[in-house]
């Protein structure tokens, strides 16, 4: 059975696959040449990540493919209900990359309440001029202690932003309108315990959050989660944090709040028109920016690569039985 991964796998769960009886490639085939090569490789099972698209186009001209994989948790970048529709089963992995997303989320809070995102950007070019007026703009930093952290979207991923934030003394409330959790289970040295998580609604969390996380996915109807009139409505000074979904935050929104002063400062991930963020929003020196890297760590792509494969083993075995 051919199992073709565009966007790449580990080389462990390559292994376990080819030792099952699977061909297993992966080279990257560019979006408009992946039919014709998924016909003429005869590929029974793609995996995909964030960069490879799966639209309906390419499942009614490709009808070797059996299976469809996601390596991580969204799934907006593959049309699910059309798959199914057609007999193919769609697959992703939920709990890989929590632990690695949440500790994005962290470091880009950290970063941001101390100004590193502002500092790092000046320090090559001014550090030597300028070290003295630099260090006076930049020491009026904040600590994490203390302060709320307001998480939006509270399933794998934003339960663990959670628990990273309560291990640094944060306060954490929380808005979701499917998930109702009372309490985190963390392990401290060695014991395990439960601190009190508060769930809240939207305004009150906007009302109270010294810091916002965003954790969910794409809204149906396609307009922004935090758009002109949420963003009006933040916590002054508040940070925002978006590893989500490009369009989770309105960045014209955004990038006006940020000039007025409402919002200390915020970090993206992920953009609108990614691959290609719009240049004043890279050029904007109040944001922390990095490229979609939130689950991008050697273990999480570990964790990834392993689900895959125990799922695709798992799914051969009822095929053969069938």
């Amino acid at each position: 059975m051919r199992v073709h991964t565009n966007d790449g796998i580990s080389a462990q769960a390559k292994e376990s696959l080819a030792a099952e009886g699977f061909k297993v490639t992966t080279d990257h085939v560019p979006q408009d040449q992946l039919t014709a090569y998924i016909n003429k490789e005869n590929i029974e099972v793609l995996l995909v990540r964030s960069a490879t698209k799966v639209r309906r186009e390419l499942i009614d001209a490709c009808p070797s493919l059996k299976l469809i994989g996601r390596g991580g948790v969204g799934l907006d970048n593959i049309d699910v209900a059309y798959a199914k529709d057609k007999g193919i089963p769609v697959i992703n992995t939920p709990a890989s990359s929590s632990i690695s997303v949440a500790e994005l989320v962290m470091a880009h809070l950290f970063s941001l309440m101390r100004n590193l995102h502002k500092a790092n950007r000046r320090m090559p070019a001014e550090g030597r001029t300028k070290f003295k007026e630099l260090k006076k703009e930049y020491e009026k930093g904040f600590e994490l202690r203390g302060k709320t952290l307001g998480v939006i979207g509270f399933g794998r991923i934003g339960q663990w932003t959670a628990r990273y934030a309560l291990g640094c003394g944060m306060r954490v409330i929380y808005h979701d309108s499917l998930v109702t959790i009372e309490a985190i289970e963390m392990e401290i040295g060695g014991q395990a315990v439960r601190v009190p998580v508060k769930m809240v609604s939207m305004p009150e969390l906007l009302k109270q959050a010294d810091a916002i996380s965003l954790h969910v996915p794409a809204q149906k109807s396609g307009a922004p989660l935090l758009g002109a009139a949420e963003l009006a409505a933040v916590k002054p000074g508040v940070v925002i944090v978006n590893t989500a979904r490009g369009g989770s935050v309105d960045e014209d929104a955004l990038l006006k709040a940020l000039k007025d002063g409402r919002i200390r400062g915020a970090a993206l991930d992920v953009f609108v028109g990614e691959p290609e963020p719009r240049e004043d929003v890279l050029a904007e020196p109040g944001l922390s920016l990095s490229p979609h890297i939130g689950a991008a760590t050697a273990e999480a792509q570990g964790r990834v690569g392993d689900e895959l494969a125990e799922q695709i083993i798992s799914w051969r075995s009822t095929v053969d039985v069938g």
